[in-house]
């Protein structure tokens, strides 16, 4: 192998390892740790579902902000308060809290399994 092939084997192992790496400063916590924090009037809670999945099934202290809207609406959530995000299975709320760690929120909490493990 020539030197050009290493580094696109490097670049790609890079890329692939840094899409699967949780996102520095963003706590992975299980629905039960979720569900304890529903008292803390210092937590903000968003579904990142879309508004038929949400609909169709949801903790009522989750507001439903869809993360194709998150981007759009991220100045409707307080910078000051913990946030817990939650999705479907883990997935689109882990792009989320990357979004809304890279936005400068400091207190980003991803419900591991999402809904999926709610129950």
């Amino acid at each position: 192998m020539d030197s050009i092939q290493w580094i696109l084997i490097i670049l790609i192992a890079g890329f692939v390892i840094g899409r699967f790496m949780p996102t520095k400063g963003v706590n992975n916590i299980t629905a039960q740790e979720a569900k304890n924090k529903f008292t803390d009037k210092k937590v903000q809670f968003i579904d990142v579902r879309t508004p038929r999945e949400y609909k169709a099934n949801h903790s009522p202290q989750f507001k439903n902000i869809p993360l194709f809207e998150l981007a759009k609406k991220i100045d409707k959530l307080d910078r000051d308060k913990e946030i817990v995000v939650i999705c479907q299975s883990g997935m689109r709320s882990a792009k989320a809290a990357k979004l809304l760690k890279k936005q400068g929120f400091e207190k980003i909490n991803n419900v591991k399994g999402g809904m999926s493990a709610w129950y």
